[in-house]
This record gives C-alpha cells, sequence and structure tokens, in this order.
C-alpha cells in the first residue's frame, strides 16, 4: 500500500473491512430504485434511505456493523454513486475481502481488494434528492413467506401479464378474512392468476382488511435480489401502500420497502 493511501487511511471518517459479497448483496438491494444515494456513516454501521425518481418506491437500509470484519465510522454522510460501486465490486471475487476508507481531504472512497485498488469519486451529498421518511402505515394484514414463494408468486403474475405493456402490468394484494388466505393476483389481457398463501402455507400469517393494486414492474425490481430462503414479510392494507421486508447477509442487513399502491382506472 502506497504512503498516500495509508496518510488518507490515517485520517478517514470511515473505514471498514467486509466481504465484497455482503456489500454487492446491500447496494444491490438500493440500486433496484435509485442509482445514487446518500450513505449515513454511524458507529453502529451504515444507514440508507432512498425514494425512486417516480416517488412510487422508497427503501430503508441498515447493515449492522457486526457484519463487517473491521468497522470504524465517526457519523460521516457521504454521497455515492451505487450503479458505480456495483462495476467496481464485479471485478474481484465475491468471497474476498474489501477494504474500505473515506478521505475527507480528497471526498473519495478508496477501495483495496486482493493487488485491486480504486478510487471512486463521490457525489455532493447536498445535490442528491432528500432522504424520505418511511411512514407509519398501520397496516392490519401481514403475511410472512419466504424468497422462494414470492418469486413464484411474481414469475406467475408476470406470465399472465406477458402481453400488456411493462408499464400497465399490474398486480393485486388481497387478504380474505374469511377463508386466512392471502392472494396475489393478476389480470393480464387475456389471462388471469391467482397465487394464494394459506394459513398453512406462510410461515407466520395476520389476517385484516387488504385490498390494494400495485405496478408489477416495482414489485419484480424489489423482489430480485431476495434469497429464496429468505424470510419476507409483506404487510397491506385497503387501498394502501404495501411494506416489504427481509434480512439478509445472516440476519445483519434489515431491509424495508414501502411500495404506493395504482389507482385503478
Amino acid at each position: 500500500m502506497s504512503t498516500a493511501a495509508d496518510a488518507a487511511e490515517s485520517e478517514a471518517g470511515f473505514e471498514a473491512i467486509i466481504q465484497v459479497d455482503a456489500l454487492e448483496t446491500t447496494f444491490e438491494a438500493v440500486n433496484t430504485l435509485v442509482d445514487e444515494c446518500k450513505v449515513n456513516l454511524q458507529s453502529d454501521g451504515l444507514e440508507i434511505r432512498a425514494v425512486d425518481p417516480a416517488n412510487v418506491a422508497m427503501v430503508e437500509v441498515g447493515l449492522d456493523a457486526a457484519a463487517f470484519e473491521s468497522y470504524r465510522a465517526d457519523g460521516v454522510t457521504i454521497g455515492l454513486n451505487v450503479t458505480r460501486l456495483l462495476d467496481v465490486l464485479s471485478v474481484p471475487d465475491g468471497g474476498e475481502l474489501a477494504h474500505l476508507y473515506f478521505d475527507p481531504a480528497t471526498q473519495k472512497l478508496g477501495i483495496e481488494i486482493g493487488g485491486f485498488e480504486y478510487t471512486l469519486a463521490l457525489i455532493d451529498p447536498a445535490s442528491i434528492r432528500q432522504e424520505p421518511d418511511l411512514p407509519d402505515l398501520g397496516l392490519e394484514a401481514r403475511v410472512v413467506i419466504d424468497g422462494g414463494q414470492l418469486d413464484r408468486a411474481l414469475t406467475a403474475t408476470e406470465i399472465a401479464t406477458a402481453t400488456t405493456s411493462q408499464a400497465s402490468g399490474h398486480m393485486s394484494i388481497r387478504f380474505d378474512a374469511e377463508d386466512a388466505v392471502c392472494h396475489i393476483e393478476a389480470d393480464g389481457d387475456t389471462d388471469d392468476v391467482q397465487y394464494s398463501f394459506t394459513v398453512d402455507d406462510a410461515i407466520d400469517m395476520t389476517v385484516g382488511p387488504a385490498d390494494s393494486m400495485f405496478s408489477l414492474e416495482y414489485w419484480g425490481d424489489v423482489a430480485k435480489p431476495i434469497d429464496g430462503d429468505a424470510r419476507v414479510s409483506i404487510r397491506a392494507g385497503e387501498e394502501m401502500p404495501a411494506r416489504l421486508a427481509y434480512s439478509a447477509v445472516d440476519g445483519r442487513l434489515h431491509l424495508d420497502y414501502v411500495i404506493s399502491p395504482r389507482v385503478a382506472a
């Protein structure tokens, strides 16, 4: 490592070591909605809140300090081009360790992985869209399923709406209180589908009033990074936003999405 790099690290407001695949998992979940974001580097881990440009979905991310091999941060906030970071992380193997440090003097993020070194220019946090506050929606209906079940349900809805334009493709989440069933449904131009979860199918379920329609495109994007064995909590209401939450990286990465409903034509 160069003397300049040593000096930068000694002055760093943030320095950490983490597996590349854990870092990729974190920022792929953010990149489903935005290309850039503010990253709040707190003493107990990093935090991100972002909303997509169309104001349809927002995400809150928390990566615990325990997810890192080593971690030190003093409450600094940086502006990050998420797409560029993921490009950089695609070069080494996922199982390698990434050494990260923020140099306040240059406002750049140093990334060292084995013999690979990269200096990533950061974005002025003030130029990035204001962070949203995730609302307390009071959603009564909740189903907990694994990522594989959610993937199958969304795949079925995509098949049914395959002849529908991507912009108009939609799905609904509906709870049947009488039969204690959660339905994920979609109507295409010619085909319809209903994928149902009973109390026995789900890991957990709380039945409540819920029937809302959503953009299938957003649900597909948000669900794409979810592992098949992840526990996914979905909360819904009557013509209300839905909330999707799950954990990854051995329970040390926490992701919480809010997806706004579509207005029926």
